[in-house]
């Protein structure tokens, strides 16, 4: 369908509302029938569009099955670790299971390091060292999803938000795709995926405070979108809130499980913890829940003092993204192995001290016959499904 909301339920089907990419995504009646589920179902609504002035669309909400994680049932050859002649040719035949990390690193001072060789990496999966396998520094294009906390408490700080996330894209590589997804009680989308200013500055335009903090489902409904629908392998997500979670249907445990389940994004956060009705212990969880978001899949989380830090801090997520490295790595374990996998990655090079490399923690293999959805990969002498 193309985007999240052609998961939905219709009354109208999807399929005669979708835009094509690179077309004027037009939002749903600005009403609360609009914005809300019509049923008790795990679906929501998808109502006729309406004028571009008007409200959003709703996004998927990601309730009951839809939160448990999955994967799909991967093509294994009928027979492992042996040699045999096809075509004039012998091939080998073994089950690889190939990961790919987008690895940022930094020095001792926090500085951006991004003149490393191959040879400084080290990877470590379980404990054991893997064999890079492919290694590439440039500024690939990537797949972002841009997830803007619509409740009550952000109408103030929405100005600045909307011209940081604009000047992002502006600084990223002209290729990016991007799509753009507010929430509140649940999750909406403004604007499928583009590469149009114009058209993210609309779906910005489209957002309207109100409601309370569904973060969670808002993960796990844009996950499934990238995973579904994203163009480029290398994927983002940028958050920007202000509060912590108390709307979704799932936990932060299994939103984090979800987004390793898919190989998914990595996830950046800009933490509006300032200002409003936020007490010391509202700071204190919010402040836990987008560092540990960003922490296991990757990515970064920033905390800026005010309104007029979030800019600058656009600029640096748009920079990080940039400059990363990918590195990929056939897996030593069976893919038939299930459970979840940790990974360490390490750089040492001369003339540097100290250096960090800050990717994500961990990911859960796609087991074969698990049946659930995600991406397939083939295990011949070739990569498994990749990571992100």
């Amino acid at each position: 369908m193309g985007v999240l909301g052609g998961l939905m339920a219709a009354g109208c089907g999807w399929a005669a509302a979708q835009t094509p990419l690179g077309q004027s995504q037009t939002p749903a009646e600005d009403s609360a029938a609009a914005r809300s589920p019509a049923s008790q179902s795990t679906v929501m609504q998808k109502h006729a569009p309406a004028p571009l002035t008007q409200d959003s669309d709703p996004v998927q909400s990601p309730e009951g099955a839809a939160v448990e994680p999955g994967s799909v049932q991967l093509p294994v050859p009928a027979q492992t670790g042996v040699i045999t002649k096809e075509d004039g040719r012998f091939t080998l035949r073994t089950n690889a299971y190939e990961v790919r990390l987008n690895a940022s690193v930094e020095d001792g001072e926090g500085h951006a390091v991004d003149t490393l060789p191959e040879s400084a990496f080290k990877i470590y999966e379980d404990g054991v060292l893997q064999k890079i396998v492919g290694f590439r520094h440039e500024d690939l294009p990537i797949s972002l999803g841009i997830l803007i906390d619509s409740s009550g408490s952000m109408y103030d700080k929405r100005p600045a938000v909307d011209e940081a996330a604009l000047n992002l894209v502006k600084l990223s590589n002209p290729k990016d795709e991007a799509f753009v997804v507010d929430f509140n009680s649940e999750p909406y989308i403004d604007q499928d995926f583009t590469s149009s200013i114009v058209k993210l500055q609309q779906g910005l335009a489209y957002i309207k405070a109100g409601g309370g903090t569904a973060l969670y489902d808002a993960v796990i409904a844009s996950a499934d979108y990238l995973s579904k629908n994203a163009k480029e392998p290398k994927q983002v997500l940028l958050i920007v809130t202000d509060g912590s979670d108390n709307s979704s249907n799932a936990s932060l445990e299994e939103t984090i499980r979800r987004v390793q389940d898919l190989d998914g994004p990595s996830i950046y956060c800009i933490g509006l913890l300032f200002g409003g009705d936020l007490t010391r212990r509202d700071v204190k969880r919010s402040h836990e829940v987008l560092t540990q978001l960003a922490d296991d899949t990757g990515g970064q989380a920033y905390y800026p003092k005010s309104l007029k830090d979030v800019d600058g801090i656009a600029q640096k997520v748009a920079q990080d993204i940039r400059s990363q490295y990918m590195i990929e790595y056939h897996s030593t374990k069976p893919m038939s192995l299930g459970g979840y996998r940790t990974i360490h990655v390490e750089a040492d090079e001369k003339g540097y001290h100290g250096l960090k490399v800050r990717t994500r923690a961990g990911y859960f293999p796609k087991v074969a016959g698990s049946g659930a959805a995600g991406t397939t990969g083939a295990a011949a002498g070739a990569g498994g499904p990749d990571g992100n």
